[in-house]
């Protein structure tokens, strides 16, 4: 079988090392060296692994990871970061929103679909940026028919080679209008596709996203849209049609073949919450399809096939990435055979004062750097000196000790409290020079901190 290498990044993906890989995630998530080593030790051997012969390739499976940590500590963001780097199809799903089979509720093989959803949608636009020219040129093209005068009928006295030159100059010189923007003003009348019928779908099996027939795929022509005339703006007509050029030019049988190899070969699917189903046998009451659950998602990272509207997709050698944090119960909750699916266990450290300095300094995208280009918008020079800093990650640290510890995500309500007055007043300020420093985070918040019954209302 062919095995698919996911299209390079900037940095070739191929070429990452597991020391830059870390590197990589360095960059957004702070801390949890162990988890960034162990994701980036299963990007890489699944690099490895595309390099093997075919046969050998098809019997390596990922090593799947289980994460073990409180919330906010960067479970999720390392995931997604991953993905990222990798340009592979990603999703999120919650394992509490499943329900065992013959419960309502969402059935477990609907995190594939959705997968598959994504990889499409990646794919597509990946094309759409390759005929996006060519897309372009045709729309313009057809635009100028629309624009250009009827052809009159040629006399008999005329020379057809000079009036097919005084046409194709006419042409020119509306063409160049146009680059212009001289005929941003005029109207147009194009034949637009209204809307097609909605599909009728006979569904079987025990999910309605199981599809057996679809009625739109036997009688195309009784969905397709009718067109009808609509009058446009010129530069809306040029996006309308660009984009029905690009569709043309597309292969959406060859779109939906890429993206399944994709998703096959290199698709992640994160399951967070994976602790809220981790039940113990013989639980009785609303948790009672908690096991069942488990049983019904141990096929699926486990290798089995799942049928969706893009054709059948194996989830052998899709990526699981599990996380929980485990307060209640234990990972040997988990029944032996997922357990046994997740091999990697990568324990995730809490995060203190130490940690919430740098999450609000270091990253690409930190919060502080965040709220200054927000503030910037507002013509408003937001300034917060060292002092400051450390004092927003002090009064964090002390409002997760007290109330519910829900990590690095204090540090968002800790900044909107701080600033809220300055980002309601920001548009009348005279002053534009704000500088956040110690005294202004301790007038801001030291009495809400101090009180504990409204800051577990506020913070």
């Amino acid at each position: 079988m062919a095995i698919y290498l996911p299209e390079q990044t900037q940095t070739s993906t191929e070429s990452l090392t597991p020391r830059q890989i870390v590197a990589e995630l360095d960059k957004y998530v702070i801390g949890q060296a162990a988890a960034k080593r162990a994701v980036a030790i299963a990007l890489r051997n699944r690099m490895r692994r595309q390099k093997l012969a075919p046969e050998l390739a098809e019997e390596i499976a990922p090593k799947n990871i289980l994460m073990i940590g409180p919330t906010g500590v960067g479970k999720t963001e390392i995931a997604r970061r991953l993905a990222r780097l990798a340009q592979s199809p990603f999703v999120k799903v919650e394992a509490s929103k499943f329900t065992e089979v013959g419960y309502v509720g969402r059935d477990v093989e609907s995190m594939v679909r959705d997968l598959v959803e994504l990889g499409i949608d990646m794919v597509r636009e990946e094309r759409i940026e390759e005929v996006r020219s060519k897309a372009a040129q045709n729309a313009e093209d057809r635009l100028l028919d629309l624009l250009l005068p009827p052809t009159r009928p040629t006399a008999p006295d005329e020379d057809p080679v000079a009036v097919r030159e005084q046409q194709n100059r006419t042409r020119e010189r509306i063409r160049e209008q146009l680059h212009a923007g001289q005929l941003d003003a005029r109207v147009v009348e194009i034949d637009a596709r209204e809307k097609a019928f909605p599909s009728l779908e006979i569904v079987a099996g025990s999910s309605i996203e199981e599809i057996d027939i679809n009625l739109k795929d036997m009688l195309p022509g009784l969905f397709q849209g009718k067109t009808k005339k609509r009058r446009m703006k010129v530069p809306e007509a040029l996006e309308y049609l660009t984009q029905e050029e690009e569709q043309k030019l597309i292969d959406m049988d060859s779109v939906a073949k890429t993206a399944v190899d994709r998703v096959e070969q290199a698709g992640i699917i994160f399951i967070d919450e994976i602790d809220k189903i981790a039940g113990r046998e013989g639980s009785h009451g609303p948790d009672v399809s908690r096991e069942g659950v488990q049983r019904d998602i141990l096929p699926i990272v486990e290798g089995t096939t799942v049928n969706t509207k893009y054709g059948m997709v194996r989830t052998d050698h899709i990526l699981f990435i599990a996380a929980g944090a485990f307060h209640v119960s234990k990972p040997s909750d988990l029944i032996p055979e997922l357990q046994g699916r997740f091999p990697i266990r990568v324990e995730l450290e809490a995060l203190g004062r130490e940690e919430f300095v740098r999450i609000l300094t270091e990253p690409q995208s930190s919060l502080v750097k965040q709220y200054t280009a927000l503030m910037d918008t507002e013509g408003i020079e937001l300034t917060f000196t060292d002092d400051a800093v450390h004092q927003i990650a002090n009064f964090a640290t002390i409002v997760n000790e007290r109330t519910e510890n829900i990590g690095a995500r204090r540090l968002h309500t800790v900044m909107e409290k701080l600033l809220d007055e300055i980002s309601f007043e920001g548009p009348d300020l005279v002053n534009k020079r704000v500088t956040i420093d110690e005294a202004y985070v301790t007038k801001m918040l030291a009495d809400i901190v101090k009180n504990e019954d409204l800051s577990r209302y506020i913070l």
